[in-house]
C-alpha cells in the first residue's frame, strides 16, 4: 500500500526489513480504522466513542495518543544532545497526569460534554465563550501536530534515503487523515490502544539487545566520564569500535550534571575546546543563560500543559463516568511511566556509538538516534540489526500516527461540533454533523501537513514544550479555576485565557520564526523578515528565554487576570453556580451527573 505512493527511485537502497515492518504498521492502522469505522454509526460514536470505553482500553488508548514522536524519538535525541537536563521532559510528562488525576479528570467527566468548548459554554452559560475556546483548540492542536509531522518526515527520510523530508510529511499525514475521516473517535480508540503496546515493544526490546551487545547502562555512563584531556576513563565492552566524539558533542563532565549543558559556564567550557574559528558559531548556537529559569518554566509548562491538552481532555468524555475517568488516569500514569524508562538509554548509548549525529541537523540530527542505533547490532549478528531497526521504525510510525490521530479528532470535533453544529447550524441533523466531521478532518489534515513541512530544522521536543506552554497558559487556568472556584465569571475566564494563551503563542512563534530565518535552505528565505530578531535575542538573552518558554510568566498572568476580573465582575457569576459545582464534585451515587450536550440543544445522536 505504501508503495503506491512512492516513486520507484525511492525504493533503491531501502532495507527490506525496515520497509516491511513500517509497511505492516501502516497497513494494520488502516485496516483497524476501516474495521472500527463500521462500528461508528452515531454522532456520539464519532465525538466521544459512545461514552462506553472501558478503563483498560481507554488507558491504553490515551497512553498511545500521549506517547508521541516527542516521547518515542525526541526524548532520546535530547538526552543525547543535552544530557540529563532532558530528563525533565519524560518526568514532567508523567507527573502532569498526577495533577490531572487529582484536580480535573473526575469533575470534567461528570459535567458530560463532547468537547472543552462545550464545557466552557455550559459552565458560564455563554455561547460567546465557546467561540473563544474553539480558537485555542486549534492553536494548541496545530502547534502539537508540527512535531508529529517532523517525526513522520524524519522516519520516512530514514527508511527511504532518496525521499525528501516533505514527502514523508505528506504521505503520513494523508494516511492518518483518511483514518480519522472514516472512523472518528470510536474508530481511532482501538488503533491507539494497540499502538501503545506496539510502541512499548518497539522501544524496549531493542534496548535489551543493545545493552547485551554493547554493555549495560552503568557501563555506558562510565564511558561518558572523560577527563579534561578527553580520554575515556571507563571504556565500554563493545563489538564495534567506539567512535571519537564529534566536536559539537557536549563535554561529558557537563553532560551528566544537572543543568550542565544549559548553563553559560558549561557552554563556555565546551566552546573553549574548539578551534577559534568554530568557537563563535558554537556559542551563538548553544548559549542559553538563565538556564534554571528556563528549566523551571519548562517544568511548569509540561505539568500544567498536560492538564490543558484538548486531545487528552476529550478522552475523559469517552469513559462511562467520573470514577472510571479517575481509574483511567491512574493507569495512564503507570503505562507511560514504564515507557519513559527506555528512551533515555537510547540517548546515552547513542552518544558513545553514533557521535556523527551531532554534526547533522533536521532529519539528520540526534532526533533519529532511536532509528539508527539498532543497525549497529548488525556488525555482529547481521540481519538482526535491520530487524531491530525495522521494529523501532514501526514504533515511530505508531507514535506519530496515534498522536496525530487524537489531535485531528479534537480539532475536527471543534470545527464540526462546536463551529458547525453549535454556531453555524444549531439545528443540523446527525447525518449533516457526521458529513461535516469528515470534511473538517480533510481540511485540518491538509493544514497540518502544510505546517509540518516548515519545521524540519526544529527539535521535536522543543516544539512540544512550546505547545504545552500554550496549553498551560490557556486551557489549564480555565479548567482548574472553573472547576474549583465558584466565583469565576465568564469575563474573568475569557480575559485570563485570551491574554495568557495569546502571549504564550506569540512568544513561541517569534522564537521559532527567528530560528527558521537562520536556515540556509528555503525556510530561511520564507522567514527572512525575522532574521533581525536574532541580533535582538543575542543582546537580550533573558527576553529570549521568556519568549522561547513562556509558561513561567504566562500561566501566573492568566490566573491573576482571572481572579482580578472575576472579582470586579462578581455580579455576573451564573445564577445556578451552586448546582453546577454540585454536578462537578458530588459523588456520582447521588445521581447528579449530567450529560450537558443532551440538555443544551438536542440529543447526542
Amino acid at each position: 500500500m505504501m508503495t503506491a505512493f512512492l516513486p520507484l527511485a525511492f525504493l533503491n537502497g531501502v532495507d527490506p526489513w525496515i520497509f516491511t515492518f513500517s509497511l505492516l504498521t501502516v497497513v494494520m492502522t488502516i485496516a483497524m480504522g476501516f474495521w472500527s469505522a463500521r462500528q461508528s454509526k452515531t454522532a456520539s460514536d464519532f465525538f466521544v466513542a459512545g461514552r462506553s470505553v472501558s478503563v483498560g482500553w481507554n488507558a491504553s488508548a490515551i497512553s498511545g495518543e500521549y506517547l508521541s514522536a516527542a516521547s518515542f524519538m525526541g526524548v532520546a535525541g535530547m538526552v543525547m544532545s543535552s544530557g540529563y537536563d532532558a530528563l525533565w521532559y519524560p518526568v514532567c510528562y508523567a507527573c502532569g497526569y498526577l495533577f490531572l488525576l487529582l484536580f480535573i479528570a473526575g469533575p470534567l467527566r461528570r459535567f458530560g460534554a463532547y468537547t472543552i468548548p462545550d464545557f466552557a459554554e455550559g459552565r458560564f452559560d455563554s455561547p460567546i465563550f465557546r467561540k473563544i475556546a474553539v480558537c485555542f483548540v486549534l492553536f494548541i492542536g496545530f502547534f502539537y501536530t508540527m512535531p508529529q509531522m517532523k517525526g513522520a518526515g524524519v522516519t520516512l527520510a530514514y527508511i527511504f534515503p532518496g525521499m525528501p523530508y516533505w514527502g514523508g510529511v505528506v504521505l503520513v499525514g494523508a494516511v492518518i487523515t483518511l483514518n480519522v475521516a472514516i472512523g472518528g473517535m470510536k474508530g481511532i480508540t482501538l488503533v491507539q490502544a494497540v499502538q501503545y503496546w506496539a510502541k512499548m515493544f518497539a522501544i524496549s526490546v531493542p534496548i535489551f539487545v543493545l545493552m547485551s551487545v554493547f554493555g549495560f547502562y552503568n557501563g555506558q555512563i562510565g564511558a561518558n566520564a572523560v577527563n579534561a584531556a578527553g580520554s575515556t576513563a571507563a571504556p565500554v565492552t563493545q563489538v564495534v569500535e567506539r567512535k571519537p566524539l564529534d566536536p559539537k558533542a557536549p563535554k561529558d563532565d557537563k553532560w551528566v550534571a544537572p543543568f550542565g549543558p544549559l548553563t553559560t559556564k558549561a557552554v563556555n567550557a565546551a566552546a573553549a575546546a574548539l578551534p577559534a574559528d568554530q568557537r563563535a558559531a558554537y556559542l551563538a548556537e548553544h548559549q542559553k543563560p538563565y538556564s534554571l529559569l528556563y528549566t523551571y518554566s519548562l517544568i511548569m509548562a509540561l505539568v500544567c500543559g498536560t492538564a490543558g491538552l484538548p486531545h487528552i481532555l476529550v478522552r475523559f468524555y469517552t469513559n462511562p463516568d467520573g470514577a472510571a475517568a479517575k481509574r483511567t488516569t491512574m493507569w495512564v500514569m503507570i503505562l507511560i511511566g514504564i515507557f519513559y524508562v527506555f528512551p533515555p538509554i537510547f540517548g546515552v548509548i547513542g552518544r558513545n556509538f553514533m557521535p556523527e549525529l551531532y554534526a547533522g541537523i533536521g532529519a539528520k540530527g540526534t532526533d533519529k538516534v532511536v532509528l539508527e542505533l539498532p543497525t549497529l547490532v548488525g556488525a555482529r549478528f547481521g540481519v538482526l540489526g535491520s530487524i531491530l531497526s525495522g521494529v523501532t521504525c514501526a514504533g515511530a510510525f505508531a507514535a506519530f500516527m496515534s498522536t496525530f490521530s487524537g489531535l485531528l479528532v479534537s480539532m475536527t470535533g471543534a470545527l464540526a461540533h462546536d463551529v458547525y453544529g453549535r454556531m453555524l447550524k444549531p439545528n443540523a441533523t446527525a447525518e449533516e454533523r457526521l458529513r461535516m466531521f469528515k470534511w473538517c478532518a480533510v481540511l485540518i489534515g491538509a493544514v497540518a501537513i502544510v505546517l509540518g513541512t516548515f519545521v524540519e530544522n526544529l527539535e521535536i521536543n522543543f516544539m512540544v514544550g512550546q505547545a504545552f506552554a500554550i496549553a498551560a497558559a490557556s486551557y489549564f487556568p480555565l479548567l482548574f479555576m472553573s472547576v474549583w472556584w465558584r466565583g469565576m465569571t465568564m469575563k474573568g475566564a475569557a480575559a485570563g485565557m485570551l491574554v495568557g494563551g495569546l502571549c504564550a503563542l506569540g512568544g513561541a512563534a517569534l522564537t521559532n520564526f527567528s530560528a527558521l530565518a537562520l536556515d540556509p535552505g528555503p525556510m530561511g528565505k520564507v522567514f527572512a523578515g525575522f532574521k533581525g530578531l536574532n541580533v535582538f535575542w543575542a543582546s537580550h538573552p533573558l527576553l529570549r528565554i521568556l519568549c522561547e518558554q513562556p509558561a513561567i510568566w504566562a500561566v501566573p498572568l492568566a490566573l491573576v487576570l482571572m481572579v482580578v476580573i472575576s472579582k470586579a465582575t462578581a455580579a455576573q457569576v451564573p445564577n445556578n453556580i451552586r448546582m453546577k459545582m454540585l454536578v462537578l464534585h458530588a459523588p456520582e451515587k447521588l445521581g447528579l451527573k449530567q450529560e450537558y450536550i443532551q440538555e443544551q440543544g438536542g440529543p447526542a445522536h
